[in-house]
This record gives structure tokens, C-alpha cells and sequence, in this order.
């Protein structure tokens, strides 16, 4: 049986929470406070640790470094509670070791998938590290887990509290000469919009597009905008040079982004019973190439627009509809997949024959990391 840590100051969430825990079968011990919080995990070596993010004494983000410092506990698997309102603690939680996050008012059903989820990945690794022989995976693993919080730290939290780019803060054209560009599209919008009325397909919408904002500024897009009833989002190297690839964490938000189509699909099924509504997914392309940002001013306005512009970015939009057609979730240009190679799962490949262009396009499905 899984024994569980639950810290939170608000005592009425944290009875909740261990309630709802304990009701699936789970021993749970309680904290009030990140420091008595942490003198718990080191006592008890829990198998899993729930944790608010503001609480007295030490937050959710001192205790999980603190966590992360100590050799004996510092692979246990931390969920940080946030607001909706609290998305830099999001971003932060994720870039300094949190392997999950949810948001508050919690839904149960997600604490329970989210907890069922960390829970089957400890145990699966604990089965393959008894299999191993030595200590050579152990280490490796090891390595590759602290590499990227340190290159998620650089990076990511360089950024947080940072400009958000806008049209307004570019005082000219921005060229890239390598950027990943990512254009997601809803699947099925025209029948959706025949069977709902235009304030209930507002809602569907909002629902899948406040969440993919969040996810692709999680990630660390340097710029985003609406293309029809689609999003595109351009991913670009910073100079630091130990900073994740563009590719990757274009990759990552991809892969977000189905995740909370499928959350979007149980929103309609629960507030639109018997309508026979169409399957709510998404298509994603990505590649990568040339990119500008090219600033248009609107004299009527004083105003100014950026618009990415570029093969990349066209050929990314012809990539996304074509795939749409194959029945692909996620399309990846053999430009993009060389920057993943080794980390993604790929499926399907095919050459799609764009209207327009000279060139077919060599695309791969792309179906999600390797673990």
C-alpha cells in the first residue's frame, strides 16, 4: 500500500485531500507547514508527496528543492498545489523538479489520475533499476533528471517575471535563422459549430484555448497568436547554449496540448449529454526553419502587429492540415524530428504533396517521449 504525504496549511484542503486519498486505498501522513512538511518525508520516505505551494514557514518551492538536495529522498515524486491565478508558480514548479502540478479548487478526479499516474512511473522505475545490472542505468538516469533541472533552471527561470514579448515591445523585424514553429488546429470545428449554439461553441473553445496558452507559455514559446481558429507558436533557441532545444520544448508542448484536447472531450461529454456531438481533437504540426517576425504598424490604430513569417512557418500550417487528413495527432518535418532524435516516439511517415510548392514534405508522426 502507497504511503502518501500531504502538506497544506489550509487544514479544511489538506482533511480533503487525505480523505480522498485514503478512500482509494492509500495510508496518508499530514503536514501543516514546508518544514514540518520535510522533517515527514525524511521520516516516513513516502511514496509520493502533495504539497501546496504558499504555506508558512517554507513554501511548496523551498521544500521541494530541499527535497531534491537530499540524497536519500530526493527521487520522490512531488505534485505542487497552485491557483488558476498562480501560473509563474506553475512555470516555476516545473522547471525546479515538480513532476506534476494541479490547480486549485482541486478536482478529485484529477488528484486521483495524477496520483495514480506518479505512483505507476516510481514503481516502473524501481522495476528497472532491479533488473539492471550495476549501477550504469541508475547513474545515467540520475544525470539526465538533475541536466535538465539545471537546464530548465537556466533557461526558463532566466524568463520568469521577464517580458512576454508583444507587439509593443518590438521596436523591429526579429529574424531567426532556426525556430521551431508549432500551429495547432481544432479537428473537427465546422461540425462542433453546426450542433452547438455560438455561445456553447465559445465555451468549448475558451476551455481548450486558455489551457494551450498556459501550456505554450510553460514552455517557453517567444511568441504566440491566433491563425483562424487555430494557435501558432514560435519556440526559438536562446544564446545560452546549454538551454534546451527549441525542438524539444516545442515537442513538449505538443504533446500538452493533446492532453488537454482529451480534457476538453470530458468537458463536452459532461455538459452536453445526448447531443451526439463530433469528437473534440486537435492536429498539431511542427517544424523547423528560417523564421522572422515581421513588424506591421497600424497607422489608423498606432498600433503594431508582429507576424511570423517564413518557409517554416507555411509549410508548418500545409503540414498540420495535411496530417489532419491522414488521421496523424501530431506531424513533425524531418527538420524538426533531427532535433528530437533519440527522445521522441515516432509512428507513421509520409511524404505530403502541398498545393503551391515545388517540394513534397517529409513528415513523421510523432507520438510522444521516450521514457
Amino acid at each position: 500500500m502507497a504511503l502518501i504525504a500531504v502538506i497544506d496549511d489550509d487544514e479544511t484542503i489538506r482533511e480533503l485531500i487525505a480523505a480522498a486519498l485514503r478512500f482509494e486505498g492509500y495510508e496518508v501522513v499530514e503536514a501543516d507547514n514546508g518544514v514540518s512538511g520535510l522533517a515527514m518525508v525524511r521520516d516516513h520516505r513516502p511514496d509520493l508527496v502533495v504539497s501546496d505551494v504558499n504555506m508558512p514557514k517554507m513554501d511548496g518551492f523551498a521544500m521541494m528543492q530541499a527535497l531534491r538536495a537530499d540524497p536519500a529522498i530526493q527521487a520522490t515524486p512531488v505534485i505542487l498545489l497552485t491557483s488558476l491565478q498562480e501560473r509563474e508558480h506553475v512555470r516555476s514548479g516545473m522547471t525546479s523538479g515538480a513532476d506534476d502540478y494541479l490547480t486549485k479548487p482541486i478536482d478529485f478526479d484529477e488528484l486521483r489520475e495524477a496520483t495514480a499516474a506518479q505512483l505507476n512511473k516510481q514503481l516502473m522505475r524501481q522495476s528497472a533499476q532491479a533488473r539492471a545490472v550495476g549501477s550504469v542505468i541508475a547513474t545515467a538516469l540520475s544525470t539526465q533528471k538533475k541536466q535538465l533541472i539545471r537546464l530548465y533552471e537556466q533557461r526558463l527561470l532566466a524568463e520568469l517575471g521577464e517580458k512576454w514579448p508583444t507587439a509593443d515591445s518590438v521596436v523591429e523585424d526579429r529574424k531567426f535563422a532556426n525556430a521551431t514553429v508549432l500551429f495547432v488546429d481544432v479537428v473537427n470545428f465546422p461540425a462542433m459549430a453546426e450542433k452547438l449554439t455560438s455561445t456553447e461553441l465559445s465555451d468549448v473553445v475558451r476551455q481548450f484555448y486558455n489551457n494551450a496558452g498556459d501550456t505554450v507559455y510553460l514552455f517557453g514559446a517567444y511568441h504566440m497568436q491566433f491563425v483562424g481558429e487555430g494557435l501558432l507558436a514560435v519556440f526559438v533557441d536562446s544564446t545560452d547554449t546549454d538551454t534546451v532545444n527549441s525542438g524539444l520544448r516545442a515537442t513538449k508542448a505538443a504533446l500538452g496540448l493533446i492532453d488537454s484536447a482529451h480534457r476538453v472531450q470530458g468537458f463536452l461529454v459532461s455538459h452536453f449529454p445526448g447531443r451526439s456531438l463530433p469528437r473534440f481533437e486537435v492536429g498539431v504540426g511542427l517544424n523547423s526553419g528560417a523564421v522572422t517576425l515581421a513588424k506591421l504598424e497600424d497607422p489608423l490604430r498606432g498600433k503594431s502587429e508582429i507576424l511570423p513569417v517564413g518557409d517554416a512557418v507555411s509549410a508548418c500550417l500545409l503540414l498540420q492540415k495535411q496530417a489532419q487528413q491522414a488521421g496523424w495527432k501530431i506531424a513533425a518535418s524531418a527538420s524538426l524530428l533531427r532535433e528530437v532524435t533519440g527522445v521522441v516516439k515516432t509512428g507513421r511517415r509520409k511524404r505530403f504533396s502541398a498545393p503551391g510548392r515545388s517540394s513534397a514534405i517529409d513528415a513523421t508522426e510523432l507520438l510522444g517521449l521516450m521514457h
